[in-house]
């Protein structure tokens, strides 16, 4: 029993968001070469390189240098077994993300020195702050021209209405960047180049007040350094960990994920200050991680991995007790026994079988179909439901059809399995008798992954034309057939894959006309997944 509680207390499950281009992806890599997970760091820019980030593994990733899917890594460093969820920044794939914080006990907020806080962030910091998950902020790009660091906090404070305590404080930028200053044991850390960022830095500490330090860092930066801190030794807020554990306060880092200077002294600090695998609210009230009953979620599914196998991945955050390799579980929402086959922990698509996992760790599972975003497997002898997922209302339309009508089979099983994914909603509709696909998105970017995907993992070639629908409702409850709904020209009737029936409008007042000339009609603008 001690091992296991030991066990459960090493796991850090942390989520890295940022908007697009701040860096995210970059510092994670980082991470994992600190990690000793991978021994030369590739680059997400240069899209012709040999190397890419371990972390964007689909090939549309590598193309475009961009995170498309959220992906998970699990690695050790020191005496701390890590679950990082590396998120996509750009807002056509949002929705992956907010899922994705669903199994996360705190998030990294990256920053870009030179832009500050900025649309996306934004909308990620939203999601975190309901969740109330603590927040470590890093301030990236130190090594290009930043805007004032004092405004660049005073921003985040006005933004996100929240506090900020500095862990610690970057001696220069640009070119003149030379390390930070730890503000806990009064230390100036300076590094070396490290290869351009490819391998770890060297690091040399010397105590601030030693008059080697001067030489160091040359007299203009010493002393603007300890005028800053006299600043905020002053101005600043005092460290409080319970605020931080609640959201209230963010420790903020500085650094350059890209020359890896000041990344080992933030994932040092933050592994200390954050906390083991939390809690997660369910059907019967918090759920204990130190229970000795098995419990997950399934947070995410991905279909494809492995090209080669065409295999289909359940991602699913323990949430209590010890996983071992062929337990029996119960699969709530199927309502049935079921073994959880070939358990699989990963570092992006690399990946290797697990026997035990903890409270805290991600762990893959095959998925001959049977899971949905959301679900919830606990041991068969105490059962319950965790808080279900939200889903998120499509807000751009195409109608998708293959260009090889002999194909058609093999785009019917992509789209329904993408879908299944949380990637793209799917709804059928007549069209002069003949049954036709709508595709509903989050961002119009995820049409061009589907475009993608489909050529490349199931080798259909589609074309997509686009609809001027913006809203959509589920039909709860209606008196009328719903084939003599009395609609406006612009609205559809379609069904989604679960022959549930919907509507599809242009604007507003397609809604309200249809509310109005329809007695008893009730409209939802929420799927509810358990239907």
């Amino acid at each position: 029993m001690e091992d296991y509680i030991k066990q459960i207390k090493k796991r850090r499950t942390f989520a890295i968001i940022s908007h697009p281009d701040a860096g995210k992806t970059t510092l994670t890599e980082k991470l994992l070469l600190y990690g000793g997970a991978i021994r030369l760091a590739g680059s997400v820019k240069a899209r012709k390189a040999s190397k890419h980030a371990v972390s964007d593994w689909m090939e549309i990733e590598k193309q475009r240098g961009i995170s498309v899917t959220s992906s998970v890594m699990q690695f050790n460093y020191k005496d701390f077994c890590i679950n990082i969820l590396d998120t996509p920044g750009h807002q056509d794939f949002s929705e992956d993300t907010y899922r994705t914080l669903m199994a996360a006990d705190s998030a990294v907020m990256i920053i870009d020195g030179a832009k500050g806080v900025e649309a996306q962030t934004r909308k990620l910091f939203h999601v975190c702050s309901i969740r109330e998950i603590p927040i470590f902020t890093f301030i990236n790009k130190m090594d290009r021209e930043t805007r004032d660091i004092f405004e660049l906090m005073e921003e985040i404070e006005n933004e996100f209405g929240i506090r900020s305590y500095p862990m610690n404080w970057p001696i220069g930028c640009g070119v003149d960047f030379k390390g930070v200053y730890d503000r806990r044991t009064k230390e100036i850390i300076v590094f070396d180049d490290g290869k351009h960022g490819q391998i770890e830095v060297k690091e040399t500490k010397i105590n601030a007040f030693d008059e080697k330090a001067i030489e160091l860092i040359g007299d203009d930066l010493y002393n603007k350094l300890m005028e800053d801190m006299e600043l905020l030794d002053v101005a600043g807020d005092d460290f409080d960990l319970e605020k931080v554990a609640n959201g209230e306060l963010t420790p903020v880092f500085f650094g350059s994920a890209s020359t890896n200077f000041g990344v080992e002294p933030f994932l040092e600090s933050f592994l200390e200050l954050t906390s083991p695998p939390l809690p997660r609210n369910s059907s019967i009230g918090k759920i204990d991680v130190y229970s000795k009953y098995f419990s997950a979620f399934v947070f995410k599914i991905q279909a494809n991995m492995n090209k080669a196998h065409r295999d289909r991945i359940a991602f699913m955050r323990i949430c209590s007790g010890e996983f071992e390799k062929g337990m029996d579980v119960y699969h709530m929402q199927g309502g049935n026994k079921i073994k959880l086959a070939q358990p699989q922990q990963f570092l992006a698509q690399e990946r290797e079988i697990v026997d035990t996992a903890y409270a805290g760790d991600i762990i893959g599972v095959f998925d001959p179909g049977i899971f949905s975003i959301g679900d919830t497997i606990c041991s068969s002898s105490n059962k319950f439901e965790f808080e279900g997922i939200p889903t998120f209302a499509p807000e751009h339309f195409a109608r998708v059809r293959t260009v090889d009508t002999m194909k058609r089979k093999q785009f019917i099983k992509g789209v329904t399995q993408i879908a299944q994914e949380g990637a793209i909603q799917v709804f059928k509709e007549l069209h002069i008798g003949i049954e036709q696909i709508v595709v509903g998105v989050v961002g119009v970017l995820q049409f061009e992954v589907l475009e993608f995907r489909l050529k490349n993992e199931y080798s259909v070639d589609i074309k997509i034309d686009r609809l001027a629908f913006k809203n959509i409702r589920w039909i709860e409850k209606s008196e009328i057939d719903k084939e003599k709904l009395n609609l406006t020209s612009d609205a559809r009737l379609v069904k989604d894959f679960k022959d549930r029936d919907l509507l599809l409008f242009q604007n507003d007042w397609g809604i309200s006309w249809a509310l109005e000339h329809n007695k008893g009609l009730i409209l939802s603008d929420v799927s509810k997944n358990n239907d």
